[in-house]
């Protein structure tokens, strides 16, 4: 039981590690996104969709918010949706 219990906190270790890592490469992404006021759906859902399986890290889900509210402006009901998604994913936070 010990030895499942230590494989699971590694695993656990493991995924915030690469939480973290896709943090730092969103974090440009999304920065760009919102410096050259890109508009172009695909580009900006492509990057939530992604961004959506490491919500669990409080970096990547503040990354996932900047972006839902400056896709807000562009697409309020698409951008409703993901954030549905990250609720049904994820639950209230």
């Amino acid at each position: 039981m010990d030895n499942l219990v230590q494989n699971i906190g590694e695993l656990a270790r493991g995924a915030q590690r690469l939480a973290r890592e896709a943090a730092q490469q969103y974090s440009a992404e999304v920065e760009a996104i919102l410096k050259a006021q890109n508009r172009d759906l695909k580009c900006i859902e492509r990057c939530l969709d992604s961004m959506l399986d490491f919500c669990f890290d409080d970096g990547m889900l503040e990354l996932y918010k900047k972006l839902c509210r400056y896709y807000f402006a562009i697409d309020p009901e698409a951008a409703a949706s993901y954030v549905c998604a990250y609720r049904d994913m994820w639950g209230e936070q």
